[in-house]
């Protein structure tokens, strides 16, 4: 550790741990990207939270928080100081009357559901996964795929946070409300989420079905009754066979009834794909034939295959993600999304106005040798009718339900697929097109004026509150300013990306610096810096 941070920690005098080693490597869940921060820090309390905050400031250092690294992006890539919360991740309450559960940040989903279970509760809701940290999924956006719930945040009644300051501050819709429409989608640049009250809902058995059919079928039921016949529903679109699976699910009394198996599933059917996947690396032309096969195996081959299941909800609304990947997914208009599908199909497909399902995709690149992965994920969500207090940047639609359309390419034994540069460059250039904000934990290369024009007056707020509670960006690092910070001046602690280089073993490794020439706010030395902060009684103004 560096003389410097040993000298400032014996500083402190109290019994606090602070639980810090060194030669760590980070590495996202894909393998898409990782980072050696100097310190990787794992506290299990809140004043040692606190005690790590208030010597990073004395020591000028960034913080940057991490889960389970699940995000394929490179926001969590950090040269300096690492925390991670996986030793923070208790229940620390339960009223099973009001169903109202307090926990730790840094609980994983798959714990909560566990532990909720035991004491007949669950989520009212789940993403696809349930690796992430409950902080990281709220700070992130994440949502499952019903019109009957919003985003995971929307069951959020209270957060505590510790802020530059080294101070933990409460906020609700009542207290400091700011404050917790900011950190509710914080992307990790707020502060240090610790604690949070959930409103959880009495435990459900979910029966569930997939049908496989033509995705006309899927359109032609679109503003009927797709997305409310049950009261969870999503899909999965495969462009090449123009096909689609409908999954629904509705509450069930009944007993639990696992899905079926075949000799196809687990290992088997897992490592012919992956195997397929990775020739197609070097014979794109072979993806058609692969997902035909290999989902045809997976779902059915004839239009009408169909496969039913009754399972508890933190097991029913989960999916497998296989393998290493990268995610674009966006948030458009629920009205827009047959629109959407059927241009990227005429992209992908080089449809011809003869075609029945050709419509003018307007997509300005070409797809001539673009051959891409499949399915791409289509599920909804519900916020313009919400009660709670609306993130600031909560990427979801005002007016109407919002759709997320999710394109995913496999990253076989870990290498790039050829046509990511392209097929990402053409989706996003539709997605723009259709009003749409990207899912800010994936992969996205909208520029940060993009993302201006899409936010407005709701990422300056979001800015000025990040700014008051964090004037020097102990919390701000380069994917930040890349997206949401804006032009401005670089600020005293904010991390800046040095170099990047890729690896043999695949990824990207990311080297980052905090170029602090030691002075603090108004020119203040660190030292009357951390006095300013620590005597500070108005952390957020607003």
């Amino acid at each position: 550790m560096d003389p410097a941070i040993t000298s400032e920690l014996s500083k402190f005098d109290d019994d606090i741990p602070f639980r810090a080693i060194t030669n760590h490597t980070q590495s996202t869940w894909a393998r898409t990207f990782h980072s050696s921060p100097e310190l990787y820090i794992q506290p299990q309390s809140i004043a040692e939270v606190e005690k790590l905050v208030n010597l990073a400031r004395r020591c000028r250092r960034r913080i940057t928080t991490v889960g389970c690294g699940h995000s394929p992006s490179d926001i969590t890539c950090t040269s300096s100081w690492l925390v991670n919360l996986d030793n923070f991740n208790k229940i620390l309450s339960v009223d099973k009357e009001k169903c109202v559960v307090v926990m730790q940040s840094g609980i994983r989903l798959f714990t909560v559901g566990e532990e909720l279970d035991k004491v007949g509760l669950a989520m009212p809701n789940l993403g696809s996964i349930n690796h992430q940290s409950i902080a990281g999924a709220i700070s992130t956006g994440t949502h499952g795929s019903t019109l009957k719930h919003g985003i995971l945040s929307a069951s959020i009644l209270e957060l505590k946070i510790t802020l530059a300051n080294g101070k933990t501050e409460r906020c609700s819709p009542t207290q400091n409300e700011e404050l917790f429409r900011a950190a509710l989608i914080s992307l990790g640049a707020l502060g240090i989420i610790v604690e949070m009250t959930f409103q959880a809902v009495p435990a459900f058995t979910l029966a569930w079905k997939q049908v496989v059919n033509t995705d006309l079928s899927m359109f032609n039921s679109w503003n009927k009754d797709l997305w409310t016949q049950t009261e969870f529903v999503r899909v999965w679109w495969f462009p090449y066979t123009r096909r689609a699976v409908v999954w629904t699910a509705e509450k069930t009394e009944l007993a639990p009834r696992p899905p079926p198996k075949s000799y196809y599933d687990a290992w088997l059917g897992y490592h012919i794909y992956h195997n397929l996947l990775y020739a197609a690396q070097y014979v794109p032309r072979m993806l058609p034939w692969i997902e035909w096969f290999v989902f045809g195996m997976q779902y059915g081959f004839p239009n009408g295959s169909t496969t039913s299941a009754i399972q508890p909800s933190r097991q029913a609304l989960l999916m497998n993600c296989l393998y290493s990947q990268f995610v674009n997914e966006w948030a458009i208009p629920i009205h827009k999304g047959p629109e959407a599908l059927r241009r990227l199909s005429s992209w992908l497909n080089h449809l011809t106005p003869e075609d029945p399902d050709y419509v003018p995709h307007g997509i300005p690149y070409s797809a001539d040798g673009l051959w891409v992965h499949a399915p791409v994920e289509v599920r909804v969500t519900e916020t313009s009718n919400s009660t709670t207090p609306r993130p600031h940047l909560d990427p979801t639609c005002t007016e109407e339900a919002t759709l997320y359309l999710n394109a995913t390419l496999y990253r076989p034994y870990d290498t790039d697929p050829p046509c990511r540069a392209r097929y990402y460059e053409g989706f996003e250039y539709l997605m723009r097109d259709l009003g749409g904000r990207p899912h800010w934990a994936k992969n996205f290369d909208a520029t940060g004026k993009e993302i201006e024009a899409m936010y407005g007056d709701k990422l300056l707020e979001w800015r000025k509150i990040r700014n008051d509670a964090d004037p020097e960006g102990m919390f701000v690092g380069e994917w930040h300013r890349r997206y949401i910070m804006g032009e401005g001046r670089k600020l005293a602690l904010e991390e800046v990306e040095v170099g990047r280089k890729k690896l043999w073993k695949g990824g990207v490794l990311v080297t980052g610096e905090v170029e602090d020439d030691d002075r603090g706010l108004s020119g203040n030395t660190s030292e009357e810096s951390f006095d300013h902060l620590r005597e500070s009684d108005v952390t957020v103004k607003g």
